[in-house]
């Protein structure tokens, strides 16, 4: 059985009591979301200031850290299916045990991890960066950053958990702190304001840092008075825990891992045709990525309310909740794609000052704004798979696309035939739509059903 008519013209518009739930789970998430990366932006304009090489290496260096802490990110896709399964279950006294098992994974993994990215950057960020002043600038950046790593897997831990039991207020009012203290830190270590030491690129990566322990000690003060009756910290997480949260966490992981190594290889790509392209991809990324927010936001909304479906064995409408979102998150998509496509440069020059990498940077953007409505295909029910516990196929789907088809193409058109940034931001397009239809396929063909969380 298909469910492939949830796309179809006659049912288009969202019921609105489903859409009431939709929009009510899914606003903080995508409210908490735009925070961080309207951040991430704010970061950019700051380190803009500082010139091309500054803006370029900052830019690598964050992949370069995102594929670091990417395997502990994956924790929050486990805690998230295993939370709202429980809910949809009805068992909320074990709500937060998932929650144990990834915050004690978190710590396990993450030192090992910073120790070592840490120790062996200066030998490997100048083979994806071989123009030195870019290095020079991204090398002690993602040294600092790994001073945060721990609080990153342990964060995603708890974002997963109020997701999936349905408080993402929570998880909104923590980003909302933790990232207003990234900015007042990140200014003060930037730009040595008010007798602080004037670290330039370096003192952005310190005050992420800072910030993202911050939040993780509102995190834990928010999980003791909410989370205690569903089991938080009243005890080892349970072998049966720790298996289940493993192997719904590592495809997860490896996914994420697979996504920032291959953008971190995509930056050097980019880096050997020129630094002026360095720099406007990594502006267009970035506003690109707030943009998206909306689809990705309402995918784990989709993620909790498909787990919790699932969990109260009602399989069609767990179908027909992915579908409802997927339709949501087109229109919010389409309609924040038309400032890309209309005034590209108005939003460019709030980051990049050069008028040569604004030339560079324009039609990336465009096309960007143009093709954004159709990821919300691919991005919600992608979180929606991994709300069902499938999280082997959206592995094996984005790490096949991603490394077998768009990075071969992306070294191809950009360094051998010198096509440009245009020419690799053309093929990230392709590669971008063709994995929403497959994702669209493995949805209608409802396998994800069988899946255990």
């Amino acid at each position: 059985m298909t469910d492939a008519p949830g796309l179809s013209p006659r049912r288009l518009l969202v019921p609105r009591d489903r859409l009431h739930t939709i929009l009510g789970l899914g606003l903080p998430i995508i409210g908490g979301m735009v925070s961080q990366n309207v951040l991430n932006l704010v970061d950019t304009a700051m380190v803009g200031s500082l010139g091309d090489a500054a803006l370029a290496g900052v830019g690598l260096g964050s992949f370069v850290t995102f594929m670091a802490q990417s395997f502990v990110m994956g924790l929050g896709s486990g805690v998230q299916a295993m939370a709202a399964r429980r809910v949809g279950e009805g068992r909320l006294d074990a709500a937060a045990r998932p929650l144990n098992g990834g915050l004690a994974l978190a710590l396990s993994f993450a030192l090992p991890i910073s120790v070592v990215v840490a120790l062996l950057t200066p030998a490997l960020f100048p083979l994806i960066a071989p123009a030195t002043p870019v290095a020079d600038v991204g090398i002690p950046y993602v040294q600092v950053r790994m001073l945060g790593v721990a609080a990153v897997g342990m964060n995603f831990a708890f974002r997963g958990h109020w997701n999936g039991v349905g408080r993402p207020g929570l998880y909104l009012r923590t980003l909302l702190v933790m990232h207003a203290s990234n900015i007042v830190l990140n200014y003060l270590l930037i730009f040595g304001a008010l007798g602080f030491p004037e670290l330039g690129s370096t003192g952005a990566g310190l005050g992420t840092a800072l910030a993202t322990w911050i939040g993780t000690g509102t995190y834990i003060f928010l999980g003791l008075r909410h989370a205690r009756s569903g089991g938080f910290l009243a005890g080892v997480p349970d072998r049966d825990t720790l298996t289940t949260m493993l192997r719904l966490s590592i495809p997860s992981g490896i996914q994420l891992l697979a996504f920032a190594t291959g953008m971190t290889l995509l930056f050097g790509i980019i880096g050997r045709v020129g630094t002026a392209e360095l720099a406007a991809a990594n502006v267009v990324i970035n506003v690109m990525l707030v943009a998206i927010l909306p689809a990705m936001g309402l995918g784990l909304a989709a993620a909790s309310l498909v787990g919790q479906a699932l969990g109260r064995g009602d399989p069609d409408d767990a179908a027909r909740w992915g579908w409802e979102v997927v339709r949501t998150a087109s229109v919010v998509l389409f309609l924040l794609g038309l400032p890309m496509v209309l005034a590209p440069d108005l939003v460019l020059s709030a980051f990049i000052h050069d008028p040569d990498t604004i030339a560079v940077a324009r039609l990336p953007l465009r096309l960007t704004g143009a093709f954004l409505a159709t990821d919300a295909l691919g991005t919600v029910l992608q979180n929606a798979l991994l709300g069902a516990g499938a999280s082997r196929t959206v592995m094996t789907v984005t790490v096949l696309l991603h490394w077998g088809l768009f990075l071969p193409a992306a070294w191809l058109v950009g360094p051998v035939l010198q096509t440009g940034l245009l020419g690799i931001w053309l093929a990230q397009i392709a590669y971008r739509l063709i994995q929403s239809l497959v994702f669209v396929r493995v949805w209608s063909r409802r396998a994800w059903i069988h899946a255990r969380a």
